[in-house]
């Protein structure tokens, strides 16, 4: 059986800032934690990120690799708001009477804003600190590679990310990557046409569906690097967890069993109204009971009215029994509603399989195209050559022939 490599992919965010959860990323091998507590929300926080991510306070920047953007984040960041949004900050402002709601420098307004993040930082890393340890620096420095695949596939899955800056850092147990970035929304209806927007890219669902064809990207990436047939390991619970086709097998039988207790639950309703009717007729029934003429205590009833109540305890302990298949429905329900979701993750996966084959078959069609263009264009020049290499037999072998013409007249006085 193949390897299986562990794989991460987290967004930092600002929804927690607890002392536990810093202690926690302190203490992680990447120096990174899935709690959400290392958002980039000032130019403070910029600062400190390009100081950690280039490794400018401990002199280890020859223990990195800056595979797109320079050796200084601060300076990437600043250069991307000015490309991105300096010129509908200017039409911003063209529109504004008052002096007070114009934006001077988008950056320093994003910065000292409470309201967004200026900047956000994707940390990525495949294998732990078991799969590494035994690694020489050699093997451990061809994930360059499969990291720049990466920030192509981020590019490709979600194009409004507009990508800054990313470093490898190798000075820990695990190589990892950090991608900072900035994520743009347009045609915005307040404020300026073009905004940072963290909040709207970045959904529960849309960071799930991100992980998940990232991970397939990724794994296909290394195992053509490092020429490997390696898995991934399965998500941890709580985190998106992949699903094998494997486990999907309960979703027919549940599927199967879907209208045995819908109808299940239909009888369950009949007999609660029949229950509701016969318990109004027994209530109007025992009003109207007579007393008896020896003591006004006691009640006459009829056999009619006894065999009336015997149904009707008949009815209640039907539906009671009903009631309980409706609780086993209620969980089957449930079953159903949770493997729906997970088959619908693994039809977001296959499908991104799916435009990945496609788009390897394209790769392959245009590959091969210029193959055949080439082999056309080299069999033009090979006929060519075919006919000059011709002519110029033709050539030699009439200077040949006269030659020889001439050498048999040698004897010729006249010749001579």
């Amino acid at each position: 059986m193949s390897a299986q490599l562990a794989y991460s992919i987290h967004l930092g965010s600002d929804k927690n800032r607890t002392t536990k959860a810093k202690g926690i990323a302190k203490s992680n091998p990447s120096g990174a934690t899935s709690f959400s507590n290392n958002a980039i929300q000032s130019k403070a926080g910029l600062s400190k990120a390009n100081k950690h991510n280039l490794r400018d306070y401990d002199r280890k920047a020859h223990e990195i690799e800056i595979v797109f953007g320079t050796n200084n984040l601060y300076k990437d960041v600043q250069n991307l708001y000015l490309q991105e949004f300096e010129q509908s900050r200017l039409e911003y402002n063209a529109k504004q009477t008052r002096e007070d709601r114009k934006i001077n420098n988008y950056f320093d307004h994003i910065s000292d804003s409470k309201l967004w993040d200026l900047a956000c930082e994707f940390i990525i890393e495949l294998g732990d600190m078991d799969f590494w340890q035994d690694k020489d620096d050699e093997y451990r420095f061809k994930m360059v590679d499969v990291f720049a695949e990466q920030i192509a596939d981020l590019n490709t899955i979600i194009p409004t990310f507009k990508l800054a800056n990313a470093t490898i850092h190798f000075d820990e147990t695990s190589p990892h990557m950090h991608i900072v970035g900035v994520p743009v929304i347009e045609n915005c209806n307040r404020g300026m046409k073009k905004q940072v927007g963290k909040t709207k890219l970045f959904t529960k669902e849309s960071l799930a569906e991100i992980q998940d064809k990232m991970r397939i990207a990724c794994i296909k990436s290394f195992n053509k690097i490092y020429n490997n047939d390696m898995r991934l390991k399965e998500k941890q619970k709580g985190r998106n967890q992949d699903i094998n086709v494997k486990e999907m097998t309960n979703y027919k039988a549940i599927k199967n069993n879907y209208d045995k207790f819908n109808l299940k639950l239909k009888k369950a309703n009949e007999k609660t109204n029949n229950v509701y009717t016969s318990s109004n007729k027994v209530k109007e029934m025992l009003e109207n009971l007579k007393p008896t003429l020896i003591n006004k205590n006691n009640s006459v009833i009829s056999n009619e009215n006894i065999n009336e109540i015997k149904n009707l305890i008949e009815e209640v302990q039907e539906t009671a029994k009903s009631v309980s298949s409706v609780n086993d429905l209620n969980i089957m329900i449930k079953d159903f509603e949770y493997s729906y979701n997970e088959i619908e993750k693994e039809n977001s996966s296959l499908k991104y399989q799916l435009k990945c084959k496609d788009d390897e078959i394209s790769h392959l069609k245009d590959t091969l195209s210029a193959k055949d263009r080439l082999i056309n264009r080299l069999q033009t020049e090979k006929e060519k050559i075919q006919n000059e290499l011709q002519k110029f037999k033709n050539f030699w072998y009439g200077i040949m022939n006269r030659f020889h013409n001439k050498i048999a007249f040698d004897k010729d006085e006249q010749y001579k």
